[in-house]
Protein backbone atom coordinates (compact mmCIF):
# COMPACT_ATOMS: atom_id res chain seq x y z
CA UNK A 1 0.00 0.00 0.00
CA UNK A 2 0.98 3.71 -0.34
CA UNK A 3 2.26 5.47 2.54
CA UNK A 4 0.05 8.18 3.71
CA UNK A 5 0.46 11.91 4.68
CA UNK A 6 -1.35 10.78 8.34
CA UNK A 7 1.33 7.81 8.29
CA UNK A 8 3.90 10.20 7.98
CA UNK A 9 2.91 12.94 10.56
CA UNK A 10 2.21 10.41 13.00
CA UNK A 11 6.03 9.02 12.37
CA UNK A 12 7.94 9.61 15.57
CA UNK A 13 10.35 11.92 13.79
CA UNK A 14 7.64 14.17 12.48
CA UNK A 15 5.43 14.22 15.57
CA UNK A 16 8.05 15.36 17.78
CA UNK A 17 7.50 18.61 15.67
CA UNK A 18 3.90 18.80 16.58
CA UNK A 19 2.05 18.87 13.25
CA UNK A 20 -0.95 20.80 12.47
CA UNK A 21 -2.82 20.33 9.10
CA UNK A 22 -4.48 23.38 7.44
CA UNK A 23 -7.17 23.69 6.60
CA UNK A 24 -8.47 21.68 9.96
CA UNK A 25 -10.30 18.27 9.07
CA UNK A 26 -8.28 17.76 6.24
CA UNK A 27 -8.47 13.78 5.12
CA UNK A 28 -4.64 12.93 5.38
CA UNK A 29 -5.27 9.68 5.34
CA UNK A 30 -6.30 10.15 1.39
CA UNK A 31 -3.21 11.42 0.64
CA UNK A 32 -0.36 9.44 -0.63
CA UNK A 33 3.16 10.69 -0.15
CA UNK A 34 5.83 9.48 -2.44
CA UNK A 35 9.03 11.23 -0.94
CA UNK A 36 9.65 13.85 1.54
CA UNK A 37 12.34 16.92 0.26
CA UNK A 38 13.64 20.01 2.16
CA UNK A 39 14.20 23.27 0.13
CA UNK A 40 13.98 27.38 0.72
CA UNK A 41 14.40 28.00 -2.31
CA UNK A 42 10.89 29.70 -3.60
CA UNK A 43 11.34 28.45 -7.30
CA UNK A 44 12.08 24.75 -6.45
CA UNK A 45 8.36 23.97 -7.96
CA UNK A 46 10.22 23.39 -11.65
CA UNK A 47 12.35 20.62 -9.93
CA UNK A 48 9.59 18.67 -8.28
CA UNK A 49 7.88 15.51 -10.16
CA UNK A 50 4.85 15.55 -7.49
CA UNK A 51 3.99 13.75 -4.68
CA UNK A 52 6.25 15.14 -2.51
CA UNK A 53 5.90 16.08 0.99
CA UNK A 54 7.87 19.46 0.77
CA UNK A 55 9.81 20.36 3.97
CA UNK A 56 10.66 24.25 4.84
CA UNK A 57 12.29 26.03 7.54
CA UNK A 58 10.44 29.97 6.71
CA UNK A 59 13.56 31.83 6.29
CA UNK A 60 12.76 32.89 3.09
CA UNK A 61 8.95 33.13 3.46
CA UNK A 62 9.62 35.63 6.18
CA UNK A 63 11.48 38.07 3.99
CA UNK A 64 8.99 37.68 0.86
CA UNK A 65 6.50 39.84 -0.44
CA UNK A 66 2.47 38.39 0.25
CA UNK A 67 2.48 38.50 -3.69
CA UNK A 68 5.84 36.36 -4.20
CA UNK A 69 4.53 33.92 -1.14
CA UNK A 70 1.09 33.14 -3.09
CA UNK A 71 3.31 32.39 -6.68
CA UNK A 72 5.17 29.80 -4.44
CA UNK A 73 1.60 28.17 -3.39
CA UNK A 74 0.14 28.08 -6.35
CA UNK A 75 3.41 26.79 -8.39
CA UNK A 76 3.58 23.72 -5.81
CA UNK A 77 0.29 22.97 -5.64
CA UNK A 78 0.43 23.04 -10.08
CA UNK A 79 3.11 20.68 -9.72
CA UNK A 80 0.81 18.18 -7.66
CA UNK A 81 3.19 18.02 -4.20
CA UNK A 82 1.26 15.97 -1.42
CA UNK A 83 1.79 18.83 1.10
CA UNK A 84 4.12 21.52 2.13
CA UNK A 85 5.38 21.77 5.46
CA UNK A 86 6.52 24.72 7.40
CA UNK A 87 8.52 25.47 10.32
CA UNK A 88 7.17 28.00 12.30
CA UNK A 89 8.34 29.93 15.65
CA UNK A 90 11.80 31.33 14.59
CA UNK A 91 11.91 33.92 12.14
CA UNK A 92 8.19 32.79 10.68
CA UNK A 93 6.07 33.06 13.96
CA UNK A 94 3.36 31.64 12.27
CA UNK A 95 2.25 30.40 8.66
CA UNK A 96 0.81 33.58 7.39
CA UNK A 97 -2.70 33.84 6.60
CA UNK A 98 -2.62 34.78 2.81
CA UNK A 99 -0.69 31.90 2.50
CA UNK A 100 -3.16 29.35 3.83
CA UNK A 101 -5.98 31.12 2.08
CA UNK A 102 -4.24 30.50 -1.69
CA UNK A 103 -3.53 26.87 -0.43
CA UNK A 104 -7.04 26.46 0.81
CA UNK A 105 -7.85 27.71 -2.78
CA UNK A 106 -5.46 25.45 -4.22
CA UNK A 107 -6.19 22.69 -2.54
CA UNK A 108 -2.88 21.85 -1.05
CA UNK A 109 -2.71 20.71 2.12
CA UNK A 110 -0.15 23.08 4.54
CA UNK A 111 1.52 21.47 7.53
CA UNK A 112 2.57 23.77 10.58
CA UNK A 113 5.46 22.37 12.11
CA UNK A 114 4.98 24.45 15.67
CA UNK A 115 8.77 22.69 17.08
CA UNK A 116 11.76 22.55 15.72
CA UNK A 117 12.84 19.24 14.33
CA UNK A 118 15.81 18.08 12.42
CA UNK A 119 14.63 18.01 8.53
CA UNK A 120 17.79 15.40 7.80
CA UNK A 121 16.62 13.13 10.31
CA UNK A 122 12.75 13.44 9.03
CA UNK A 123 13.93 12.63 5.68
CA UNK A 124 16.35 9.73 6.03
CA UNK A 125 13.66 8.14 8.34
CA UNK A 126 10.25 8.57 6.15
CA UNK A 127 12.16 8.08 2.65
CA UNK A 128 14.07 5.06 3.70
CA UNK A 129 10.00 3.25 4.75
CA UNK A 130 9.34 4.93 1.15
CA UNK A 131 12.19 3.43 -0.93
CA UNK A 132 11.03 0.56 0.67
CA UNK A 133 7.38 0.78 -0.47
CA UNK A 134 9.04 1.94 -3.68
CA UNK A 135 11.09 -1.13 -4.22
CA UNK A 136 8.17 -3.65 -3.72
CA UNK A 137 6.17 -1.64 -6.26
CA UNK A 138 8.52 -1.76 -8.80
CA UNK A 139 9.11 -5.96 -8.24
CA UNK A 140 5.27 -5.86 -8.62
CA UNK A 141 4.92 -3.85 -11.45
CA UNK A 142 7.97 -5.86 -13.37
CA UNK A 143 6.28 -9.01 -12.19
CA UNK A 144 3.30 -7.50 -14.29
CA UNK A 145 4.99 -6.71 -17.17
CA UNK A 146 6.55 -9.59 -17.75
CA UNK A 147 3.13 -11.58 -17.37
CA UNK A 148 2.11 -9.17 -19.52
CA UNK A 149 4.78 -9.81 -22.02
CA UNK A 150 3.47 -13.76 -21.87
CA UNK A 151 0.39 -13.64 -22.57
CA UNK A 152 1.69 -10.90 -25.90
CA UNK A 153 3.27 -13.83 -27.03
CA UNK A 154 1.03 -16.40 -26.97
CA UNK A 155 -1.49 -13.97 -29.32
CA UNK A 156 -3.57 -12.75 -26.34
CA UNK A 157 -6.29 -10.11 -26.80
CA UNK A 158 -5.99 -6.80 -25.26
CA UNK A 159 -8.45 -7.42 -23.15
CA UNK A 160 -6.56 -10.10 -21.52
CA UNK A 161 -3.26 -8.35 -21.57
CA UNK A 162 -5.04 -5.63 -19.71
CA UNK A 163 -6.56 -8.66 -17.62
CA UNK A 164 -2.93 -8.98 -16.16
CA UNK A 165 -2.52 -5.20 -15.00
CA UNK A 166 -5.96 -5.14 -13.75
CA UNK A 167 -5.33 -8.48 -11.12
CA UNK A 168 -2.12 -6.94 -9.58
CA UNK A 169 -3.16 -3.35 -9.20
CA UNK A 170 -6.35 -4.38 -8.14
CA UNK A 171 -8.04 -1.46 -10.42
CA UNK A 172 -9.93 -1.06 -13.24
CA UNK A 173 -8.12 -0.57 -16.37
CA UNK A 174 -8.87 0.79 -19.83
CA UNK A 175 -7.18 1.09 -23.11
CA UNK A 176 -8.34 3.93 -25.69
CA UNK A 177 -6.78 5.51 -28.74
CA UNK A 178 -6.13 8.72 -28.95
CA UNK A 179 -9.74 10.07 -29.66
CA UNK A 180 -11.57 8.12 -27.12
CA UNK A 181 -12.30 5.41 -28.64
CA UNK A 182 -12.06 2.01 -26.29
CA UNK A 183 -9.88 -0.37 -27.70
CA UNK A 184 -9.60 -2.79 -24.40
CA UNK A 185 -10.56 -2.78 -20.89
CA UNK A 186 -10.09 -4.78 -17.83
CA UNK A 187 -12.07 -5.02 -14.33
CA UNK A 188 -9.79 -6.87 -11.17
CA UNK A 189 -11.92 -9.88 -9.86
CA UNK A 190 -15.38 -9.42 -7.91
CA UNK A 191 -16.85 -6.28 -9.94
CA UNK A 192 -20.69 -7.34 -11.49
CA UNK A 193 -21.57 -6.77 -14.50
CA UNK A 194 -23.39 -3.63 -13.35
CA UNK A 195 -20.05 -2.27 -11.89
CA UNK A 196 -18.05 -3.42 -15.09
CA UNK A 197 -20.44 -1.12 -17.34
CA UNK A 198 -19.63 1.89 -14.54
CA UNK A 199 -16.53 1.76 -14.70
CA UNK A 200 -16.09 1.84 -18.16
CA UNK A 201 -18.30 5.21 -18.21
CA UNK A 202 -16.42 6.32 -15.90
CA UNK A 203 -13.04 6.06 -17.76
CA UNK A 204 -14.99 7.12 -21.52
CA UNK A 205 -15.81 10.52 -18.80
CA UNK A 206 -12.23 10.72 -17.49
CA UNK A 207 -10.69 11.66 -20.15
CA UNK A 208 -6.96 12.92 -21.18
CA UNK A 209 -4.62 14.66 -23.14
CA UNK A 210 -6.98 14.37 -25.89
CA UNK A 211 -10.11 15.53 -24.57
CA UNK A 212 -8.98 17.87 -21.80
CA UNK A 213 -8.73 15.05 -18.98
CA UNK A 214 -5.74 14.51 -16.96
CA UNK A 215 -2.78 14.06 -18.69
CA UNK A 216 0.15 11.81 -17.75
CA UNK A 217 0.45 11.42 -14.25
CA UNK A 218 -3.04 12.98 -13.58
CA UNK A 219 -5.59 12.43 -11.70
CA UNK A 220 -9.19 12.74 -10.82
CA UNK A 221 -11.42 11.88 -7.34
CA UNK A 222 -14.54 10.29 -9.18
CA UNK A 223 -16.84 10.22 -6.21
CA UNK A 224 -20.60 9.17 -6.51
CA UNK A 225 -20.41 9.74 -10.95
CA UNK A 226 -17.47 9.62 -12.88
CA UNK A 227 -16.38 12.82 -14.52
CA UNK A 228 -13.52 14.49 -16.27
CA UNK A 229 -11.81 17.51 -14.97
CA UNK A 230 -10.07 19.98 -17.06
CA UNK A 231 -6.07 19.16 -18.02
CA UNK A 232 -3.63 19.07 -15.12
CA UNK A 233 -7.35 20.12 -12.78
CA UNK A 234 -8.97 17.75 -10.49
CA UNK A 235 -12.23 17.85 -8.66
CA UNK A 236 -14.81 15.54 -7.03
CA UNK A 237 -18.57 14.66 -8.82
CA UNK A 238 -21.55 14.22 -6.76
CA UNK A 239 -24.58 12.27 -7.76
CA UNK A 240 -26.52 15.32 -9.24
CA UNK A 241 -23.74 15.87 -11.95
CA UNK A 242 -22.32 18.96 -10.58
CA UNK A 243 -18.98 19.08 -10.86
CA UNK A 244 -17.07 21.09 -8.50
CA UNK A 245 -13.31 21.60 -8.52
CA UNK A 246 -10.24 23.49 -9.62
CA UNK A 247 -10.09 24.03 -13.34
CA UNK A 248 -5.95 23.96 -14.69
CA UNK A 249 -5.44 27.14 -13.71
CA UNK A 250 -6.45 26.51 -10.26
CA UNK A 251 -9.91 28.44 -10.49
CA UNK A 252 -12.87 27.18 -9.37
CA UNK A 253 -15.26 25.57 -11.71
CA UNK A 254 -18.67 24.07 -11.32
CA UNK A 255 -20.75 23.26 -13.99
CA UNK A 256 -24.70 22.13 -13.97
CA UNK A 257 -25.60 18.75 -15.81
CA UNK A 258 -29.13 19.05 -17.25
CA UNK A 259 -31.88 18.13 -14.79
CA UNK A 260 -32.34 14.07 -15.55
CA UNK A 261 -34.78 13.76 -12.33
CA UNK A 262 -36.83 11.28 -14.45
CA UNK A 263 -34.13 9.43 -16.19
CA UNK A 264 -33.21 5.91 -14.91
CA UNK A 265 -30.52 6.00 -12.49
CA UNK A 266 -27.35 5.09 -14.26
CA UNK A 267 -25.18 2.73 -12.07
CA UNK A 268 -23.16 3.82 -9.30
CA UNK A 269 -19.44 3.93 -10.82
CA UNK A 270 -16.84 2.80 -8.56
CA UNK A 271 -15.18 5.41 -6.43
CA UNK A 272 -11.76 5.79 -6.34
CA UNK A 273 -9.10 7.97 -8.20
CA UNK A 274 -8.44 8.01 -11.90
CA UNK A 275 -5.21 8.06 -13.32
CA UNK A 276 -3.67 8.37 -17.59
CA UNK A 277 -0.63 6.89 -19.10
CA UNK A 278 0.08 7.85 -22.77
CA UNK A 279 1.08 5.07 -25.38
CA UNK A 280 3.35 6.28 -27.85
CA UNK A 281 5.16 3.84 -30.19
CA UNK A 282 7.79 5.18 -32.63
CA UNK A 283 7.03 8.70 -31.07
CA UNK A 284 3.41 8.56 -32.33
CA UNK A 285 0.61 8.77 -29.97
CA UNK A 286 -0.77 5.53 -30.24
CA UNK A 287 -3.13 5.09 -27.36
CA UNK A 288 -3.74 6.37 -23.69
CA UNK A 289 -4.39 3.33 -20.28
CA UNK A 290 -6.72 4.91 -18.08
CA UNK A 291 -6.80 3.03 -14.30
CA UNK A 292 -8.89 3.78 -12.31
CA UNK A 293 -7.93 2.72 -8.42
CA UNK A 294 -10.82 2.31 -5.81
CA UNK A 295 -11.02 3.92 -2.64
CA UNK A 296 -8.54 2.47 -0.05
CA UNK A 297 -6.63 0.79 -3.33
CA UNK A 298 -2.59 1.73 -4.28
CA UNK A 299 -2.41 4.53 -6.26
CA UNK A 300 1.32 4.21 -6.42
CA UNK A 301 1.88 1.01 -7.59
CA UNK A 302 -1.04 1.54 -9.83
CA UNK A 303 0.90 4.59 -11.18
CA UNK A 304 4.48 2.64 -11.24
CA UNK A 305 2.75 -0.17 -12.75
CA UNK A 306 0.95 1.76 -15.77
CA UNK A 307 4.16 3.21 -16.77
CA UNK A 308 6.31 -0.05 -16.80
CA UNK A 309 3.44 -1.46 -19.09
CA UNK A 310 3.82 1.22 -21.65
CA UNK A 311 6.15 -0.56 -23.61
CA UNK A 312 4.42 -4.36 -23.43
CA UNK A 313 0.94 -2.45 -24.73
CA UNK A 314 2.77 -0.57 -27.25
CA UNK A 315 4.21 -3.34 -28.85
CA UNK A 316 0.32 -4.83 -28.19
CA UNK A 317 -0.77 -1.74 -30.05
CA UNK A 318 1.31 -1.97 -33.27
CA UNK A 319 0.26 -5.98 -33.79
CA UNK A 320 -3.79 -4.82 -33.37
CA UNK A 321 -3.80 -1.26 -34.48
CA UNK A 322 -0.57 -0.61 -36.22
CA UNK A 323 0.01 3.30 -36.94
CA UNK A 324 -1.31 4.92 -40.50
CA UNK A 325 1.16 5.44 -43.08
CA UNK A 326 0.77 9.28 -42.88
CA UNK A 327 2.00 9.03 -38.98
CA UNK A 328 4.46 6.39 -39.71
CA UNK A 329 5.93 8.92 -42.62
CA UNK A 330 6.06 11.71 -39.92
CA UNK A 331 8.14 10.10 -37.33
CA UNK A 332 10.14 9.27 -39.42
CA UNK A 333 10.69 12.26 -40.84
CA UNK A 334 11.33 14.05 -37.36
CA UNK A 335 13.75 11.06 -36.48
CA UNK A 336 15.84 12.27 -39.63
CA UNK A 337 15.71 15.92 -38.90
CA UNK A 338 16.61 15.08 -35.40
CA UNK A 339 19.89 12.91 -36.43
CA UNK A 340 20.82 15.24 -38.98
CA UNK A 341 19.89 12.81 -41.64
CA UNK A 342 22.12 13.48 -45.31
CA UNK A 343 19.55 15.64 -47.57
CA UNK A 344 18.72 12.75 -49.88
CA UNK A 345 16.90 10.81 -47.01
CA UNK A 346 15.29 13.84 -45.60
CA UNK A 347 14.05 14.66 -49.22
CA UNK A 348 13.05 11.02 -49.53
CA UNK A 349 10.84 10.82 -46.45
CA UNK A 350 9.42 14.92 -46.71
CA UNK A 351 6.51 13.29 -49.56
CA UNK A 352 4.85 10.52 -47.52
CA UNK A 353 4.64 13.13 -44.55
CA UNK A 354 2.80 15.83 -46.35
CA UNK A 355 5.56 18.17 -47.00
CA UNK A 356 6.48 18.76 -50.40
CA UNK A 357 10.11 19.19 -51.26
CA UNK A 358 10.28 22.94 -51.59
CA UNK A 359 7.89 23.78 -49.22
CA UNK A 360 8.51 26.55 -46.94
CA UNK A 361 8.99 25.28 -43.43
CA UNK A 362 9.78 25.79 -39.74
CA UNK A 363 10.48 24.11 -36.65
CA UNK A 364 10.06 24.59 -33.07
CA UNK A 365 11.06 23.03 -29.88
CA UNK A 366 8.50 22.50 -27.36
CA UNK A 367 9.51 22.25 -23.44
CA UNK A 368 6.49 21.31 -21.22
CA UNK A 369 5.21 20.27 -18.42
CA UNK A 370 3.14 17.63 -19.89
CA UNK A 371 4.45 17.13 -23.74
CA UNK A 372 2.19 14.88 -24.93
CA UNK A 373 -0.87 17.39 -23.46
CA UNK A 374 1.04 20.28 -25.46
CA UNK A 375 1.94 17.72 -28.44
CA UNK A 376 -2.51 17.41 -29.00
CA UNK A 377 -3.02 21.04 -28.04
CA UNK A 378 -0.25 22.26 -31.24
CA UNK A 379 -1.15 19.07 -33.21
CA UNK A 380 -5.10 20.29 -33.09
CA UNK A 381 -4.14 24.00 -33.80
CA UNK A 382 -2.23 23.35 -36.76
CA UNK A 383 -5.44 20.55 -38.27
CA UNK A 384 -7.48 23.05 -37.93
CA UNK A 385 -5.40 25.89 -39.95
CA UNK A 386 -4.67 22.99 -42.37
CA UNK A 387 -1.07 23.50 -41.60
CA UNK A 388 1.14 20.53 -42.83
CA UNK A 389 2.74 19.21 -39.77
CA UNK A 390 4.53 16.69 -38.08
CA UNK A 391 5.74 16.13 -34.67
CA UNK A 392 7.88 13.88 -32.52
CA UNK A 393 8.44 13.66 -28.86
CA UNK A 394 11.99 13.07 -27.84
CA UNK A 395 12.62 12.37 -24.34
CA UNK A 396 11.36 15.56 -22.54
CA UNK A 397 11.58 17.74 -25.61
CA UNK A 398 8.65 18.04 -28.29
CA UNK A 399 9.72 19.22 -31.69
CA UNK A 400 7.34 20.27 -34.34
CA UNK A 401 7.59 20.96 -37.95
CA UNK A 402 5.28 23.21 -39.89
CA UNK A 403 4.78 23.60 -43.63
CA UNK A 404 3.91 27.69 -44.99
CA UNK A 405 3.09 28.51 -48.46
CA UNK A 406 5.19 29.49 -51.10
CA UNK A 407 3.74 33.37 -51.29
CA UNK A 408 3.94 35.47 -48.61
CA UNK A 409 5.91 33.29 -46.31
CA UNK A 410 7.24 35.51 -43.86
CA UNK A 411 3.43 37.19 -42.94
CA UNK A 412 2.07 33.81 -42.40
CA UNK A 413 5.25 33.24 -39.87
CA UNK A 414 4.44 36.24 -37.90
CA UNK A 415 0.94 35.13 -37.75
CA UNK A 416 1.72 30.99 -36.60
CA UNK A 417 3.61 32.94 -34.04
CA UNK A 418 0.74 34.92 -32.67
CA UNK A 419 -1.70 32.74 -33.06
CA UNK A 420 0.22 30.42 -30.62
CA UNK A 421 0.42 32.71 -27.75
CA UNK A 422 -3.83 32.36 -27.88
CA UNK A 423 -3.03 28.27 -28.30
CA UNK A 424 -6.65 27.07 -26.30
CA UNK A 425 -5.87 25.67 -22.86
CA UNK A 426 -4.24 26.47 -19.90
CA UNK A 427 -0.78 25.62 -20.64
CA UNK A 428 2.61 25.29 -18.68
CA UNK A 429 4.96 25.14 -21.75
CA UNK A 430 8.03 27.29 -24.01
CA UNK A 431 7.43 27.55 -27.56
CA UNK A 432 10.44 28.26 -29.31
CA UNK A 433 9.75 28.77 -33.60
CA UNK A 434 12.91 28.79 -35.38
CA UNK A 435 13.91 30.29 -38.47
CA UNK A 436 12.04 29.71 -41.90
CA UNK A 437 13.40 27.74 -44.28
CA UNK A 438 12.97 26.87 -47.70
CA UNK A 439 12.74 23.41 -47.40
CA UNK A 440 13.18 20.50 -45.00
CA UNK A 441 16.34 19.88 -46.20
CA UNK A 442 17.32 22.53 -43.65
CA UNK A 443 15.03 21.94 -40.90
CA UNK A 444 18.07 20.66 -38.83
CA UNK A 445 19.42 23.99 -38.74
CA UNK A 446 16.21 25.37 -37.54
CA UNK A 447 15.58 23.28 -35.35
CA UNK A 448 18.86 24.31 -34.11
CA UNK A 449 18.25 27.73 -33.58
CA UNK A 450 15.19 27.03 -31.95
CA UNK A 451 17.12 25.52 -28.91
CA UNK A 452 19.46 28.58 -29.18
CA UNK A 453 17.04 30.99 -28.39
CA UNK A 454 15.80 28.46 -25.88
CA UNK A 455 19.73 28.78 -24.02
CA UNK A 456 19.43 32.74 -24.64
CA UNK A 457 16.06 32.59 -22.56
CA UNK A 458 17.55 31.17 -19.83
CA UNK A 459 20.40 33.52 -19.52
CA UNK A 460 18.15 36.47 -20.31
CA UNK A 461 15.98 34.84 -17.58
CA UNK A 462 18.71 34.18 -15.17
CA UNK A 463 20.31 38.22 -15.86
CA UNK A 464 17.25 40.45 -15.33
CA UNK A 465 16.50 41.54 -12.00
CA UNK A 466 13.79 40.17 -10.08
CA UNK A 467 11.33 43.50 -11.29
CA UNK A 468 11.85 42.41 -15.03
CA UNK A 469 12.51 38.81 -14.88
CA UNK A 470 9.70 36.90 -17.16
CA UNK A 471 7.46 34.25 -15.04
CA UNK A 472 8.45 30.93 -14.35
CA UNK A 473 5.05 29.26 -15.41
CA UNK A 474 2.69 29.81 -18.45
CA UNK A 475 2.50 29.56 -21.77
CA UNK A 476 5.95 32.02 -23.97
CA UNK A 477 6.17 31.73 -27.96
CA UNK A 478 9.99 33.15 -28.86
CA UNK A 479 10.80 33.40 -32.11
CA UNK A 480 14.60 32.55 -32.73
CA UNK A 481 14.76 35.09 -35.11
CA UNK A 482 14.61 37.60 -31.64
CA UNK A 483 18.07 35.92 -30.54
CA UNK A 484 19.92 35.73 -34.11
CA UNK A 485 22.69 37.50 -32.54
CA UNK A 486 23.76 35.51 -29.53
CA UNK A 487 22.96 32.59 -31.62
CA UNK A 488 25.71 33.73 -34.38
CA UNK A 489 27.99 34.67 -30.97
CA UNK A 490 27.64 31.26 -29.38
CA UNK A 491 28.55 29.66 -32.60
CA UNK A 492 30.84 32.24 -34.42
CA UNK A 493 32.83 33.08 -31.77
CA UNK A 494 34.53 31.40 -29.31
CA UNK A 495 34.05 31.69 -25.62
CA UNK A 496 37.20 33.75 -24.72
CA UNK A 497 36.49 35.92 -27.49
CA UNK A 498 33.10 36.49 -26.42
CA UNK A 499 34.58 37.43 -22.95
CA UNK A 500 36.69 39.72 -24.06
CA UNK A 501 34.77 41.54 -26.28
CA UNK A 502 32.34 42.15 -23.27
CA UNK A 503 35.36 43.50 -20.96
CA UNK A 504 36.71 45.26 -23.11
CA UNK A 505 33.02 47.12 -23.68
CA UNK A 506 31.95 46.95 -20.69
CA UNK A 507 34.06 46.76 -18.19
CA UNK A 508 33.53 49.91 -16.09
CA UNK A 509 29.57 49.27 -15.84
CA UNK A 510 29.61 45.73 -14.56
CA UNK A 511 32.79 47.19 -11.73
CA UNK A 512 29.82 49.61 -11.44
CA UNK A 513 27.33 47.51 -10.94
CA UNK A 514 29.30 45.06 -8.85
CA UNK A 515 30.76 47.06 -6.29
CA UNK A 516 27.40 49.16 -5.72
CA UNK A 517 24.99 46.80 -6.51
CA UNK A 518 23.56 49.18 -9.12
CA UNK A 519 21.40 48.28 -11.90
CA UNK A 520 23.05 49.75 -14.89
CA UNK A 521 24.12 47.31 -17.01
CA UNK A 522 19.77 46.41 -17.33
CA UNK A 523 19.17 50.64 -17.66
CA UNK A 524 21.64 50.00 -20.60
CA UNK A 525 20.16 47.19 -22.03
CA UNK A 526 17.01 47.97 -21.52
CA UNK A 527 17.78 51.35 -23.62
CA UNK A 528 19.22 49.93 -26.46
CA UNK A 529 16.81 47.23 -27.06
CA UNK A 530 14.17 50.36 -26.98
CA UNK A 531 16.05 52.05 -30.15
CA UNK A 532 17.36 54.54 -27.13
CA UNK A 533 13.91 55.43 -26.32
CA UNK A 534 14.16 57.12 -23.30
CA UNK A 535 10.81 57.56 -22.42
CA UNK A 536 9.71 54.51 -23.19
CA UNK A 537 12.71 52.95 -20.92
CA UNK A 538 11.92 54.57 -18.16
CA UNK A 539 8.33 53.21 -18.37
CA UNK A 540 9.75 49.54 -18.74
CA UNK A 541 12.27 50.31 -15.72
CA UNK A 542 9.82 52.57 -14.00
CA UNK A 543 11.44 55.18 -13.76
CA UNK A 544 11.14 59.02 -13.23
CA UNK A 545 12.49 60.21 -16.92
CA UNK A 546 14.92 62.34 -14.56
CA UNK A 547 15.99 59.36 -12.55
CA UNK A 548 16.68 57.97 -16.21
CA UNK A 549 18.37 60.56 -17.65
CA UNK A 550 20.92 60.51 -14.45
CA UNK A 551 21.27 56.98 -15.22
CA UNK A 552 22.27 57.08 -18.64
CA UNK A 553 24.69 60.44 -17.89
CA UNK A 554 26.64 58.22 -15.51
CA UNK A 555 26.58 55.17 -18.14
CA UNK A 556 27.97 57.31 -20.52
CA UNK A 557 30.86 58.27 -18.27
CA UNK A 558 31.78 55.15 -17.48
CA UNK A 559 31.90 53.98 -21.29
CA UNK A 560 33.18 57.54 -22.55
CA UNK A 561 30.87 59.40 -23.48
CA UNK A 562 27.30 59.22 -25.38
CA UNK A 563 27.42 56.68 -28.13
CA UNK A 564 24.26 57.80 -30.30
CA UNK A 565 25.93 58.48 -33.93
CA UNK A 566 29.32 56.95 -33.07
CA UNK A 567 30.49 53.32 -33.85
CA UNK A 568 30.71 52.73 -30.02
CA UNK A 569 26.85 52.01 -29.90
CA UNK A 570 26.82 49.22 -31.92
CA UNK A 571 29.51 47.18 -30.06
CA UNK A 572 27.99 48.48 -27.00
CA UNK A 573 24.52 46.62 -27.88
CA UNK A 574 26.72 43.72 -29.38
CA UNK A 575 28.69 43.21 -26.41
CA UNK A 576 25.15 43.81 -23.96
CA UNK A 577 23.55 40.88 -25.99
CA UNK A 578 26.49 39.04 -25.86
CA UNK A 579 27.12 39.23 -21.95
CA UNK A 580 25.71 36.49 -19.60
CA UNK A 581 26.14 33.90 -22.63
CA UNK A 582 28.04 30.49 -21.64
Amino acid sequence: MSVSLGEILAHPALAAANPVVHPLGTDTSAQPVRWVHSSEVLDIAPLLRGGELLLCGGITLATATPARRGDYVRELAQRGIAALAIETGGVLPEVPSDMLETAAEYGLPVVELRKVVPFVGIMQAINSILVSESAGHLHQADAATRAMAAELAHGASLDKILGVLAGITGSSVRLVSPWGVALGSALPEGLDAAEHQAANDAGTDSGGPADGGAGKGGSATLDEAAGGSAAGGSGTFDAAGTHAGTDGAGGDAVTETPDLTDAPAPPDAPTGTAMSVDIPVRGVLMGRLEVLVPHGGDTALAQVAGERAVDILGLALLQHTPPGLHAQAGAELMRAVLTSAPEWRLEQLAPGAGFPLDSPLVVAAVHAASPQEMRGAIEAFLGAGRIPSAAYLDDAELVVMAGLPCADTARVRRELLASLQGLEGNHDAVISVGPLVDGVADAAWSLAEARRALDVRQVRRRNASARRRPPAHGLVVLDADDAAVESLALTGLAASAREAFVNHQLRAVLQHDAQRQSQLMETLQVWLDSGCNTAQSARELHLERQSMHHRLQRIFDLCGGDPRGTGRLAALHLAVRMAGLP
